[in-house]
């Protein structure tokens, strides 16, 4: 009986707190809009969250790109840059969500890396700088290695003649399988 259990809640755990995680954010979007919507119209309107927030991104989008409001974004976020501790997390965001959503994408060359000449032990990664030299550095490259069910990883140099590069795989696909550790069929 534990077994079945065990079994059971393992097949329903992630679908559950998928779920959850959805409608907990739903609900506390769909909650603060319209308790300012019931302030004006005085009546609540279900969704109105989720649609409040995809017109507020989409405008903030819209506007953000106008040359008006560049000169703008670049003070704050030069403002940002210099300021200790806010810079810092700043950043990190900045360069982690620009990593996946940017035209600039960094995670577009996934490769699989020899960890060790004759070890037989491979790892999943994404080059993200195959020129190192501003470091000094001729014969080797940048690999970034994500880590299973997490969304965190961490940075190896690597010689290049470990790299060997996957071709026929979307990085998308590439991703969500080094995320799910390998459960997730590509």
């Amino acid at each position: 009986i534990i077994r079945y259990f065990l079994q059971g809640l393992l097949l329903i755990a992630p679908i559950f707190v998928t779920l959850y995680s959805i409608f907990a954010l739903f609900n506390m979007l769909d909650s603060s809009a319209n308790d300012v919507f019931e302030a004006i119209f005085k009546f609540r309107f279900p969704g109105v969250g989720l649609l409040v927030m995809f017109v507020v991104v989409t405008f903030i989008g819209a506007v953000g790109s106008t040359i008006f409001i560049q000169p703008i974004m670049d003070g704050l976020e030069s403002l940002l840059e210099r300021t200790p501790l806010v810079k810092d997390i700043y950043s990190s965001i900045r360069d982690f969500v620009s990593a996946f959503l940017s035209n600039k994408k960094k995670f577009n060359k996934p490769v699989i890396v020899e960890m060790g000449k004759g070890l037989g032990i491979y790892k999943l990664g994404f080059i993200t700088d195959a020129n190192l030299t501003e470091f000094g550095i001729s014969d080797k490259v940048a690999v970034y290695f994500p880590h299973s069910y997490n969304f965190s990883g961490n940075l190896h140099i690597v010689d290049v003649d470990l790299i060997q590069p996957i071709k026929d795989v979307s990085s998308t696909d590439f991703m969500k399988y080094i995320v799910t550790g390998g459960v997730m069929q590509i």
